[in-house]
This record gives structure tokens, sequence and C-alpha cells, in this order.
């Protein structure tokens, strides 16, 4: 998990990155009231438990209902007692995180969570918060757009190194305009077949609401793999291997590297694929 930083009225508040998810640091967050003596009063609250257990419904298919219902029936009383440690254990929630250790321990709870926490908390306290997260996540999304477009220029440039490498080695002497364009589309398609699993046009027929070409809608992870194959590519060109042979040799290289990427993640297997290079068996490739 990712660990960011934030200050909220001179207050330094750990977020945790999971899985695209923030859960902030209640433990940071109760420090300038008090001690987590705090945190247990809230979640002693008979509203607070409706509501846990509403957001839990809403977002976790495996809450337990059961469990819920005998916190809720509790609540309020003056023997009842709950830490966000049992509520986790018990009704196998998510809205939760509990961590050890002396460096970023301590109890994080979804940002849904942390806010209606923060209600009951200081008002004043929320706003701040609210105000120095959304900052967190506009720098966030500059940065991955920027990121982005960083990886789709550089695939731009390695793909001039791989149409001189068609132009070198694959374009014969005397052909005219569109006999040249049908090389290097299907060059392009080689590429597209080995990273995407699919060719240009079959891209088009399965989304057509959306303007542009496969790459333009890739992720940058994706975007990072084809800069490197179409490199490889240029390489295996001006050695000769035939098309079919590159077609493998590229579709075995995405495949790994996508794997170290997304750090094993499904993938898919392509089953008697031709799309016109020469492909024979199965071809492997990540599902996006």
């Amino acid at each position: 998990m990712k660990a960011t930083k934030i200050m909220v009225k001179g207050t330094d508040i750990l977020i945790l990155d999971k899985n695209g998810i923030s859960y902030i640091s209640l433990t940071d967050i109760i420090r300038p009231f008090g001690n987590e003596a705090i945190l247990y009063n809230w979640l002693r609250n008979k509203n607070t438990i409706e509501f846990l257990g509403l957001w839990e419904k809403l977002n976790n298919p495996y809450f337990k209902p059961i469990e819920f219902d005998r916190f809720k029936n509790l609540a309020g009383l003056n023997r009842f007692i709950l830490s966000p440690k049992q509520w986790i254990t018990n009704t196998d929630a998510i809205g939760f995180i509990v961590k050890s250790g002396r460096f970023g321990g301590g109890t994080y709870a979804h940002q849904d969570i942390t806010f209606e926490f923060c209600s009951w908390l200081s008002p004043e306290f929320k706003l701040y918060l609210i105000k120095e997260f959304q900052r967190l996540k506009e720098v966030e999304a500059r940065q991955n757009s920027l990121d982005w477009n960083l990886q789709r220029t550089i695939s731009k440039i390695n793909y001039r190194i791989h149409t001189d490498a068609i132009k070198d080695n694959l374009i014969p002497p005397m052909v005219n305009k569109e006999q040249i364009a049908i090389i290097y589309a299907t060059e392009a398609d080689l590429l597209n077949v080995a990273l995407f699993g699919m060719t240009a046009k079959e891209w088009r027929e399965q989304n057509p609401d959306k303007q542009g070409n496969v790459r333009d809608h890739a992720p940058i992870e994706h975007l990072v793999v084809l800069s490197n194959l179409e490199s490889l590519n240029a390489l295996l060109i001006s050695k000769g291997i035939t098309q079919g042979e590159r077609l493998q040799l590229l579709n075995e290289t995405a495949r790994g590297q996508l794997i170290s990427l997304y750090k094993g993640k499904q993938v898919g297997v392509m089953k008697n694929r031709n799309a016109g290079h020469g492909t024979r068996n199965d071809d492997i490739y990540i599902q996006r």
C-alpha cells in the first residue's frame, strides 16, 4: 500500500492507498483531541453502528449482517465496548484497516467513514481535512495525466524507430504508396495483437463509441511495454526474423513485462488466434 501525508491545522495525517481507495489515519486525526478512547466512544454510538453497517452493505458483499445486528442491539448500553479490530474480525468489514508498527501503525478508515467520524469529532476539522484531501487528489490526478502523456510521447518516438526499421528492411523497392501503407499497418497490428490481443480494426468494432485507437485508451503500464516492444521489433526486423516468430517473441515479452508491472494480475489466453500474422496455437496476453 502506498502512503502519503497531508497536514491539517498543523497535524500530519497519513493516507494509505489500497487498490486505488484512500484510507485516512484516524489515529493521526485524534491526536490533537486526545487518545483513542475518543474513537471507541464514537463506535459505541448506535447511530455510528447503523452508519457503518449501511456503508458495509453498500460496499462489501462479504459483510456479515447477523454479527452487525448483534452489535446494533448492544450499541448504546453502558457495558458495550467496540474497537475497530473487533468490528473487522466479527463482521468481515472492509471500511477500517488496523496496522501495527511504530511507524504508520494505527487505525485507518475509508474516506467516507473518516468524514463521518470528523463530523462527530469536529466539523471545523472536517472541513479543513476535506480541503487538504481534495488538494492531494488534484495533485495526484495531474501527475497521473503527466505520466500517461509522457509514456504516450515515448511510444510515438519509438514508433518512428519502428517504422524506419520497416522501411529499411521490409519494404521492397519500386512499390506504390498503397502497398507501403499495407506493410506499415500490418506491422502496427503485429504490436497490437502481441500487446492487446486484438488488431486495430477489432478494437474499433468492439468500441464503436470511443474516439481514437486502442493505444489512446491504454493504461500507462501498457504504454511502457509498447515502447519496449517497438524497440524490440525494430531490432528483430533488422535481424531478419520472420513475422510469425516476431509475434511470438513480442507476445512473450509483453506478457512477462505486464505480469511484472501488474504484479500478477489476471491473464487471459487467446485460443488459436490468427490475425494474418502467422499466429499458431495459443497467444497469451494480459487482460485489460
